[in-house]
């Protein structure tokens, strides 16, 4: 009879550890913080502030917007008991998501923030710089005259005509920028990357006006790799739970999702029609995918090793690819006979081995070279049809994350961990200019 008491009692202290863990009220900055960032920041932030909300703060969210403050609504939106329902144009938040929402406001809506957790950065406002930051993004509008460069939490885009003018800055809610794509018109301009473990983000901005057009919350991690469609009404993108995303670029609506990988997808290109899509990751494939269905077609490469680039050709179903194998490798989007196994017959040439990882990949506009970047601060420039090094841009301290080709493919820009831009002839890898491309100020901060 002894034992069965213990057990008895066992059970019930069991069973009441549990009961009390449930009834613990829900952590504003664990449980309730990531939920709205990753379904609510997208619309309701600084740039956009839907119905005049803004909910990248806690003390904003307090604020409130044109329905008043924000906690003691949300659980009624998500839940539907007010319309519209949340998030808006998107399927209801999993029941035990919408749970921890009103636990948390039935308990008071308290925010437990760590102190030493809480922004230093106002979202939406510039940052300031005191080094020069990391470069993860490159890219020229259409029209030459204009850089678009990756900073911290923004976009700065800057003139190449008046190059002692101060950039505009176009600030979001993305600690890091990895991916910019201008439209083929340059009315618009994507911006993909996120906030590490927290959110992945695509930022559509209006070009003319330096406005926020649409933001889109993708997965709970940074996105990579995105590419816009030739006609610019879609944006694919790489994701950390290996799938690759498609969206509306009109309306930053997601229309589906590929889970064709097996790892991490860091890079995407669409086919020059638009209808089909070449993603690559750390899976080692270069996949072929339907762009319209999301159906796989097959895959373009020989397994070798991770992938983390994937430029086309602008007129041709080419495609080069690279990563940790060092070798940059030249691929057919066609296969010109019946597959089989470990076929490589889409393979037209691979080029010399780098000195370091690949991390960037360029096509130039006029279909000649191709620049790769990566580890080895060097950017090797070679000629698309006969794989001969053309020349070697010179001059970065260390590792280069991107590349970009001029629309007349006479300069080539290049940038990476060492802060700094650089624009190199394209045809000699002589340098005509070096600059950081944000605005340092001295650093004040007393020492620690």
């Amino acid at each position: 009879m002894a034992s069965v008491s213990i057990l008895a009692t066992t059970a019930i202290s069991l069973g009441l550890a549990a009961a009390n863990l449930y009834a613990a009220d829900p952590s504003y900055f664990r449980d309730v913080r990531p939920i709205i960032q990753r379904q609510c920041q997208g619309c309701h932030q600084p740039n956009l502030k839907s119905s005049g909300l803004d909910l990248t703060t806690f003390e904003s969210m307090q604020a409130g917007g044109k329905r008043g403050s924000a906690p003691p609504l949300l659980a009624k939106y998500l839940k539907g008991e007010l319309k519209p329902s949340m998030p808006l144009g998107q399927p209801a938040l999993p029941a035990d998501q919408i749970d921890l929402v009103a636990r948390w406001v039935a308990a008071g809506a308290k925010d437990d923030t760590p102190e030493e957790a809480r922004e230093t950065i106002s979202v939406g406002k510039p940052v300031t710089y005191h080094q020069p930051p990391v470069i993860t993004a490159l890219a020229f509008s259409p029209d030459g005259k204009t850089l678009a460069v990756s900073g911290n939490r923004e976009v700065l885009l800057h003139s190449l005509d008046n190059p002692s003018a101060p950039p505009q800055r176009l600030a979001g809610l993305s600690e890091r920028i990895l991916t910019l794509a201008y439209s083929k018109d340059g009315a618009t301009l994507a911006a993909a990357g996120g906030t590490p473990a927290r959110f992945g983000e695509i930022q559509l901005w209006d070009t003319a006006s330096g406005k926020l057009r649409h933001s889109s919350m993708v997965t709970g991690d940074t996105v990579f790799g995105a590419s816009l469609s030739p006609d610019g009404t879609r944006i694919a993108a790489g994701c950390t739970d290996n799938t690759v995303r498609i969206l509306d670029a009109a309306t930053g609506k997601e229309l589906f999702k590929i889970g064709n990988h097996e790892n991490w997808v860091l890079g995407t290109v669409f086919g020059g029609d638009g209808k089909r899509i070449v993603s690559v990751g750390r899976d080692r494939a270069a996949k072929l995918t339907d762009a319209a269905s999301g159906a796989f077609l097959e895959n373009v490469n020989l397994l070798r090793g991770e992938l983390a680039a994937v430029a086309r050709h602008p007129s041709k179903e080419i495609v080069v690819i690279g990563g940790d194998e060092r070798v940059p490798y030249i691929y057919m989007m066609d296969r010109p006979k019946n597959m089989k196994i470990a076929d490589d017959t889409t393979l037209i040439r691979k080029l010399p081995r780098q000195d370091g990882l690949i991390a960037a990949l360029a096509w130039s506009p006029d279909g000649h070279l191709i620049a790769v970047a990566g580890s080895a601060p060097m950017v090797n420039i070679y000629d698309a049809d006969s794989g001969d090094l053309v020349a070697a841009a010179k001059g970065h301290t260390a590792g280069i994350y991107s590349v970009a080709f001029s629309q007349d493919s006479k300069t080539l820009a290049t940038a990476g961990f060492d802060g700094q831009v650089r624009l190199y002839n394209a045809a000699t890898g002589e340098n005509k200019r070096t600059f950081v491309p944000v605005p340092l100020e001295a650093d004040t901060r007393s020492s620690r």
